[in-house]
């Protein structure tokens, strides 16, 4: 999947989507990550056709899109901006419903692969129960359960574990590492940190529209500067003896001074700091987490529940 200079503006001028470079390589679980309202879902539906870009360009499976989509999209599963069902069949009856529109489903195994579908996802119990009386989660698993109903190369997902319990969204990502391992490519958007550190290879980060960042997850973690934590009753000493060290961009709390060491070797920090009589009762070394480095990215706080 690959964009150039994707760009949507909507009547009065606002731009949703501003000029965004997508490289999403095959096989990989990419992560679409950024604030609600960041541009996400618009994206996302340019991606698939479903509204037309301003400017830019897109190209699905190798393929320009929209011209290709006849080819295309029968290859790709997607979930946008949650389930839409009939309420009053069961389950089982939307899937075949579902697959019965699709002019490349097989009609002979139809009922075996929605059986197969509601099992990935947890549903087989619920097959029978009229969609009605479904939980938001349970909705979502059923949409789930339709972009599985054939084999995909490339599965798109719009926030995957909205809806889910903590037992769901474990269930999900399980099921997403389970895709990727079969050869499916899968794209998903999400405004959950934890979303990206558990389950992606590949990020990117959109805020207000635009693209901010796009590496691997491995790469955005190497990039994050440790921090040597100090606690001890004797700050400006400590503080005074780091700094003399060559350590940088020391900050001080109530019993607690931090600061960049880049490459001086940690043990020989300690031992200068005991050398002066600094008294330790800590000294560590942190990694910022994603999220902080995402927050620097973007100014925006994001959701980091599980």
């Amino acid at each position: 999947m690959v964009t150039r200079g994707l760009t949507k503006r909507f009547r009065g001028g606002q731009v949703a989507v501003n000029q965004v470079d997508l490289e999403v390589p095959a096989g990989s679980i990419f992560g679409f990550l950024g604030p609600n309202g960041s541009g996400k879902t618009t994206t996302i539906r340019m991606l698939l056709g479903l509204i037309a870009p301003t400017a830019g360009t897109v190209e699905l499976l190798g393929q320009p899109m929209p011209k290709a989509q006849l080819s295309v999209l029968p290859r790709v599963g997607a979930l946008v901006e949650g389930p839409a069902f009939y309420p009053f069949w069961t389950g089982l009856a939307n899937l075949l419903r579902f697959d019965a529109a699709d002019a490349m489903a097989d009609p002979w195994t139809r009922k075996l692969r929605a059986g197969e579908a509601l099992e990935r996802v947890g549903l087989s119990n619920a097959a029978g129960k009229k969609v009605r009386a479904y939980s938001l989660g349970m909705r979502q698993r059923l949409a789930i359960a339709v972009a599985l109903m054939q084999r995909r190369e490339l599965l798109v997902l719009d926030e995957p574990t909205n809806g889910l319990d903590p037992q769901g969204t474990r269930e999900v990502r399980l099921l997403i590492r389970e895709l990727a391992g079969d050869g499916t490519t899968v794209f998903t958007s999400t405004h959950l940190l934890a979303e990206v550190e558990q389950v992606c290879t590949h990020a990117a980060v959109m805020s207000q529209g635009r693209l901010v960042r796009q590496s691997t997850v491995a790469d955005l973690r190497a990039e994050l500067r440790p921090r040597l934590i100090v606690r001890t009753p004797d700050l400006g000493l400590a503080a005074q003896t780091l700094s003399g060290l060559g350590v940088t961009d020391l900050k001080q709390s109530a019993d607690t001074v931090d600061g960049d060491p880049g490459e001086l070797p940690i043990d020989k920090l300690a031992a200068a700091l005991v050398t002066a009589d600094v008294r330790l009762h800590g000294f560590t070394l942190e990694r910022p987490s994603l999220e902080e480095a995402f927050v620097a990215l973007t100014g925006e706080g994001f959701d980091v529940a599980e």
